[in-house]
């Protein structure tokens, strides 16, 4: 009995390892060998130090898990609190001061790039961290606070700081983040995530590029209209692409005024 015990647990453990290095190999180009991967990805020693002090954290042996911990940070750059739960298939790329806080809940194939908190606020008890969904992306430098969800196959860019609830499938950018849309499409399959989070939408940088499309076409018409080559009482509402409604509405969504405008 004890010897299928630890049969069981052996093949428990070589099935996990094999799946953090084949995520490793799938969402990293620059992953060239296996041997490459088990030796030289902190972020996949860390997921394994994180395990062993888990299952310390979890039998009450909160002293030894946290020395595990620190340990795994002294040697990875990577700190999660013992406390955290994780699920199968988290890459953590390069993940040099990566921070994971205690009562964070951690879904499945989700990626986090360097630089990235998952962490408190302030001295509350009880759940003070994020809950991340399955397929989740979270760009270099970003901040996620509080005890927000942020829903599966969601993509945050690099560095936003999170600190409301995230729609599943959605796209979050800025401080404070907020969601915008990616053409219109939903995450096609949360387990097998898109790894382009540099190329996200900036709703500032779409707005100024339609103030100014915008400003240049007045600038037409008053130049046609000096010219004389325009009624000046036939200018107005010519142009039926009005982007100020779009720019109103953006500047009340980075500044929190959508509300208060009754928008």
């Amino acid at each position: 009995m004890a010897r299928a015990t630890l049969r069981r647990s052996v093949d428990r453990i070589s099935d996990t390892v094999r799946r953090d290095v084949a995520v490793a190999r799938e969402r990293d180009p620059a992953a060239r060998s296996t041997v490459e991967v088990l030796l030289c990805y902190p972020g996949l020693h860390a997921m394994w130090l994180h395990r062993a002090a888990h299952g310390l954290y979890r039998r009450d042996r909160h002293l030894a898990a946290r020395l595990l911990s620190q340990f795994s940070r002294l040697v990875t750059g990577i700190e999660i609190h013992p406390g955290a739960t994780i699920g199968p298939g988290l890459f953590i790329d390069h993940g040099m001061g990566v921070v994971v806080g205690e009562t964070t809940e951690i879904g499945e194939d989700v990626t986090l790039y360097q630089g990235v908190t998952l962490g408190g606020t302030g001295k509350e008890s009880g759940k003070r961290h994020p809950t991340v969904g399955d397929g989740v992306i979270v760009g270099t430098g970003a901040r996620v606070l509080g005890p927000v969800s942020v829903g599966q196959g969601a993509k945050i860019g690099a560095g936003a700081i999170v600190i409301k609830d995230v729609p599943a499938n959605s796209t979050v950018v800025g401080n404070p983040g907020r969601p915008v849309t990616v053409d219109g499409e939903r995450v096609a399959d949360i387990h097998h995530p898109t790894l382009e989070h540099t190329s996200l939408p900036d709703p500032v940088a779409e707005a100024l590029d339609c103030l100014v499309s915008r400003i240049a076409e007045l600038e037409r018409q008053l130049s046609d209209v000096r010219a004389g080559r325009v009624d000046p009482a036939g200018v107005a509402g010519e142009d039926d692409d009005d982007c100020l409604p779009k720019v109103r509405d953006e500047i009340a969504d980075i500044l929190g005024r959508r509300n208060a405008a009754g928008g």
